[in-house]
């Protein structure tokens, strides 16, 4: 199953998602829903980000490329993880597939990272490795936006990570996906930047799960982002960044001067 969120003409709803229409229903995946028997095309309605969560978890460096680069740009010896850590962004910076990012006028050097999502669907705690899964509903795809000389500078990433529109989601919440065989791959104006298999992660999901869960509660609605690879190169106003994963879905947005 393929869960959208939409706006149309009579509000926000939640929808499923059957070839290139939509059939909205009432309620969503995460309270019981059913169906309407009201269809519309997808491509006539409005994508909202597929869930607003109730906290916005990330996993940080969690592919070995991408720590060993930013350990040498930090002049250190490169290490990988020897944990699990986890840490948090903000639901002002969410913005849905095919909307906008706007660079801040003083903003000098963007990336994108491209991120496999987890959506929490089942309320947990105190999680096993067997189990972990258990409470996932399903996935979506995230570019976690960085502005790099912001995250030197400033003590906390208030302002290099959350700026509002640095965390597009989307386009939908795939039930049935599995990412094991899947790749992620980025394009910047159709030319291919960044690509990597999306389960190469050094701490994989159930790793993270029972982790977060040994000191927290998980809630449903929650979403979890696993981290990205590679680099990404300097991005300008114009630019439009694609990411996809494959079996899952692609995720675009224009970057523009803001």
């Amino acid at each position: 199953m393929r869960w959208i969120r939409f706006t149309d003409t009579s509000g926000t709803h939640y929808g499923l998602v059957e070839d290139d229409r939509v059939n909205r229903v009432e309620g969503s995946p995460f309270d019981g829903y059913t169906r309407t028997g009201e269809w519309t095309s997808l491509e006539s309605v409005q994508l909202e980000v597929p869930v607003m969560p109730r906290t916005f978890y990330c996993a940080g460096l969690n592919y070995a490329e991408h720590a060993i680069e930013a350990a040498r740009k930090r002049g250190q010896e490169p290490q990988l993880p020897k944990q699990a850590d986890i840490g948090y962004r903000a639901n002002n910076a969410l913005v849905p597939h095919g909307h906008d990012v706007l660079i801040p006028p003083d903003a000098r050097t963007i990336h994108y990272e491209g991120e496999l999502v987890v959506v929490i669907g089942k309320k947990a705690r105190h999680l096993t490795p067997e189990r972990a899964l258990d409470c996932v509903l399903g996935y979506t795809i995230g570019n976690d936006v960085s502005e790099r000389n912001w995250q030197k500078s400033d003590r906390t990433f208030w302002r290099a990570k959350n700026a509002d529109t640095f965390k597009p989601m989307g386009p939908w919440i795939d039930t049935d996906f599995d990412p094991s065989a899947a790749r992620t791959c980025v394009r910047v104006n159709g030319k291919t930047t960044t690509e990597f298999a999306t389960a190469a992660m050094i701490f994989d999901i159930p790793t993270f799960l029972c982790a977060m869960t040994k000191y927290l509660t998980l809630y449903p609605g929650d979403v979890v982002w696993m981290g990205t690879d590679g680099q990404s190169p300097d991005l300008r106003a114009g630019d439009v960044v694609e990411i996809e994963i494959t079996g899952l879905g692609k995720l675009r947005n224009t970057f523009v001067r803001g």
